[in-house]
């Protein structure tokens, strides 16, 4: 997680929230990831986004460092403030689209909340009403964003039950409707071997359970049984993406991000960890010298672009698209950003993504919506593979 590539600059926000809060990291770790949260910040904050900032602000102040790492939180709050006011601006002047995602908009709620960050009670029960469309993506309920609005609403109950915080009590009323109706939600998701969601929704999701069990019935989790899956699942390579690492490893240390406390001490380990007995197996997918082909296809409104294509046995499908942009730059063209879950595609054909006309590049395998990044899919001979123009 921590020497990953993809662990750099603000990215490297996730990985230090998710060790602080475990208890892993020695300090010099702790040292090198802050220095490069505080770069990142320092350099790029306007282009940050709101969750990114957010993110960083958990991160800085999950627990007291030691003497000597001085960090402004009232202006990194104050700069928060005003980035989720333009996600509010946008979503009136846009049909109710943020200028990033319902996701990132909880993230900067839990963040003013827990940092004592300005914010509208009434404002945040009507972004977070659970019938929002923000909430679903392809008319299936995204649980980890249900996920982090229930960490979000949990904090600004706590807020207002411990006094720091005065409403009209039909917000309070209309919090606890909220996180009822969100964690039933996310319980409907449960698969048959107690994932919530997906592998990679179920460690936001777990945390969301841990701090709400007034509003569901013992018997509709077995965290056990959760837990065992996620553990087989690390066997198996599925958490090597640093991200996914860093929002599974609070839930299995029981922690949550509500547990955030600038003001609590660190706590140190040598900086190795192990969660399973389990020797794992190798999570770097294996390339040979022996060659596959699949199928490649470009769809956008209903208009597809197809190739066949040879690549290595244990290419991502990332190669594929690389191989197929070398053999028809007209009609393969793409181009990626990098973000913390890998290589992200921004354009294709040279259409960029929009989020406030819910547009985005959809990866399907065999005709079906992937969960794995471009860069962690590994494809398979005969796959038929396709980047597909979508709304969300």
């Amino acid at each position: 997680m921590i020497n990953s590539k993809y662990t750099k600059g603000i990215h490297a926000a996730n990985v230090l929230l998710s060790l602080r809060l475990g208890g892993i990291l020695n300090p010099n770790q702790e040292q090198q990831l802050i220095q490069q949260i505080n770069t990142a910040v320092e350099n790029k904050k306007p282009s940050l986004t709101s969750g990114q900032l957010a993110l960083a602000i958990l991160a800085l102040g999950a627990c007291k460092g030691p003497d000597g790492i001085s960090i402004n939180y009232s202006e990194l709050v104050g700069d928060l403030e005003n980035k989720f006011q333009a996600e509010i601006k946008n979503m009136e002047d846009h049909d109710g689209n943020p200028l990033t995602n319902y996701y990132q908009l909880s993230l900067d709620i839990l963040a003013l909340c827990l940092f004592s960050g300005n914010y509208s009670i009434t404002e945040v029960t009507k972004i977070l009403d659970p019938e929002s469309k923000n909430y679903y993506f392809h008319e299936q309920f995204s649980v980890d964003t249900g996920a982090m609005a229930v960490l979000a609403l949990i904090c600004v109950k706590r807020s207002i039950t411990s006094g720091q915080n005065k409403i009209d009590t039909s917000d309070l009323e209309n919090i606890d409707n909220h996180i009822e109706s969100l964690i039933a939600k996310i319980l409907s998701q449960k698969t048959e071997n107690g994932l919530l969601g997906n592998i990679y929704s179920t460690g936001e999701a777990m945390q969301a359970l841990f701090v709400s069990s007034d509003y569901y019935n013992k018997s509709q989790w077995v965290c056990q049984k959760t837990r065992d899956t996620v553990l087989t699942e690390i066997s198996q390579g599925a958490f090597r993406m640093p991200t996914a690492a860093a929002q599974i490893l609070p839930a299995l240390m029981g922690k949550t991000y509500l547990d955030v406390n600038k003001d609590s001490s660190c706590v140190y380990g040598s900086g190795n960890f192990n969660i399973s007995t389990q020797d794992p197996i190798s999570v770097t997918p294996a390339v040979s010298a022996s060659q596959i082909k699949v199928n490649y296809s470009v769809v956008i409104n209903n208009a597809k672009d197809r190739i066949v294509v040879s690549v290595a046995d244990g290419s991502v499908f990332l190669d594929v698209m690389e191989q197929a942009q070398k053999e028809n730059a007209t009609l393969f063209s793409f181009t990626v950003e990098e973000s913390s879950w890998g290589p992200y595609i921004t354009t294709v054909q040279g259409i960029k993504a929009n989020n406030n006309d819910r547009t985005y590049w959809e990866l399907l395998s065999n005709g079906e919506h992937l969960s794995q990044g471009v860069g962690s899919y590994v494809v398979h001979a005969g796959d038929d593979l396709e980047v597909r123009w979508s709304t969300y």
